[in-house]
């Protein structure tokens, strides 16, 4: 085996051994990340959907194992329904795209199929289209940075409003074209899988804005803001939620 398929074959004991060790009772996970995928390197961790048969609540851990960064969401069917669903009204696939590419470890396979081929089946449907209170929010935020670019600044601010902006434009083309979104690395990586060229033109305009030159990345985000009806300001409004208020104390 060369050191790829060692690697990928290390990663999957790790694996089970944490069903069986630090997780018990646990029916089955999902094992995946780049090392499985054979795009791992140094840095890379493992990454682990652990599910139980009950919790009281979900939880998130990071921790080491035989030599690799290991991080677990465990679940139970509950609360992993809960989350692959936030996926699908974010457009972030991030459990729902571990689910559907995970590796299964544990006695509950038949379970963890049917979990998968949901999940699988979900992924190509694609996110749900923009619209509602969200897509507002998305559209009034970008046109407000889009804006914040507009003034005279010192080449500081312009790279801190470009270092806003970028991702919020990624995920306002990708979304807004049917296409799911990603978080930190993942967002320019499925834009330029999705369009090369596009992909290109607002890496390179990031990378002028944060040299304080932002013509060309305040261009991209005008010309996307026009493909939704322009920018949005006039008649923007975002209700809090009932509970944000601290009681007074009774005197």
């Amino acid at each position: 085996m060369d050191d790829q398929e060692l690697q990928h074959a290390a990663a999957m004991e790790v694996a089970r051994k944490c069903l069986e060790t630090r997780f018990i009772g646990a029916r089955y996970l999902f094992a995946t990340g780049s090392i499985l995928r054979g795009q791992g390197t140094s840095f890379s961790d493992i990454d682990l959907v652990v599910v139980f048969p009950k919790l009281e609540r979900a939880w998130r851990e990071s921790f080491i194992l035989d030599g690799f960064p290991v991080e677990a969401f465990v679940h139970d069917s509950q609360t992993l329904a809960y989350y692959m669903e936030k996926d699908v009204e974010g457009g972030c696939p991030t459990m729902l795209s571990m689910v559907a590419t995970g590796a299964i470890v544990g006695p509950s396979l038949k379970t963890a199929l049917a979990i998968q081929t949901g999940a699988r089946r979900a992924l190509a449907e694609g996110p749900r289209p923009l619209a509602g209170p969200a897509y507002d929010t998305m559209r009034y935020l970008l046109s407000d940075l889009a804006d914040d670019l507009r003034g005279d600044r010192p080449g500081d601010e312009i790279a801190a409003i470009a270092a806003l902006l970028y991702p919020l434009l990624i995920d306002f083309i990708l979304i807004g074209r049917g296409q799911w979104t990603g978080r930190g690395k993942w967002g320019p990586r499925l834009l330029r899988q999705f369009d090369a060229h596009l992909g290109a033109a607002i890496t390179q305009a990031f990378a002028a804005a944060t040299r304080g030159d932002s013509e060309a990345l305040l261009g991209l985000a005008d010309a996307e803001l026009e493909r939704h009806g322009g920018r949005y300001f006039d008649g923007y409004r975002m209700l809090a939620p009932l509970d944000a208020r601290i009681q007074e104390s009774a005197s």
